[in-house]
């Protein structure tokens, strides 16, 4: 049975040498890195499953290395979560823009940590790729390919904002509930707030155009190309 690969990364060895040890009892391959540049080199080379990055680092921050590993194809489909001690709103909401799927508090107990773990990965092994490609308004989007294209124009979105996407353009005119996009975007084992779900609204209303994604007020949101 082929291990899921996790990258570690943080400045704290101790933390490292913690969570490798934890992880690696339950069958998980780790490779760690201190930093967020050696981390990117090391992430290009390994292809995780899952990476876990700290906020606070010396040369490169979390929030500076997330936003480059979305950059890099191989890496589109790596789960991202920040782990860190740093619970501010705004950091959590930076977190989420960058393009991570989760925000993990620390300090998190070993066994709350590989339950948060495991609650990613099968999100990421169990994503739908049935009726693998549609075409509305101009925006075509190929789920087992992770493309999308506006007017013939390839964009680059990070993972949630490509499956956000990729459930209002399911069902166009459809008002999808913040409930129902919380569960099927970021799952129930994963906890957010109703402000990551507007972050990625608005990033993807930058690159698809303001006018195709409604907000239905106090409800949700719904895809409605004219």
């Amino acid at each position: 049975m082929k291990k899921n690969k996790i990258l570690l990364v943080d400045d704290e060895p101790d933390i490292i040498d913690l969570i490798s040890y934890n992880l690696e009892r339950e069958g998980y391959e780790i490779m760690s890195a201190t930093n967020g540049k050696d981390a990117i080199k090391l992430a290009k080379e390994f292809i995780p499953d899952l990476i876990l990055l700290d906020v606070m680092m010396p040369e490169m921050d979390g929030i500076e290395t997330c936003v480059e590993m979305r950059e890099v194809d191989s890496l589109k489909s790596s789960v991202i979560a920040f782990l860190t001690a740093r619970g501010e709103d705004y950091s959590q909401i930076a977190g989420f823009d960058a393009g991570a799927d989760d925000y993990i508090a620390k300090p998190i107990k070993p066994r709350v940590l590989l339950s948060r773990i495991q609650a990613l990965l099968r999100r990421r092994g169990g994503e739908d790729v049935s009726d693998s490609t549609a075409e509305v308004g101009g925006i075509m989007i190929d789920k087992e390919k992770y493309l999308v294209f506006k007017n013939g124009e390839e964009l680059s979105l990070p993972k949630k904002e490509f499956e956000l996407l990729a459930l209002l353009i399911s069902k166009p005119g459809r008002v999808f509930t913040r409930e129902i996009i919380l569960n099927t975007v970021w799952g129930n084992d994963v906890v957010v707030g109703d402000r990551t779900i507007d972050v990625h609204i608005r990033k993807l209303r930058e690159k698809i155009g303001n006018k195709i994604i409604k907000t239905v007020k106090g409800v949700g949101y719904k895809f409605e190309p004219k």
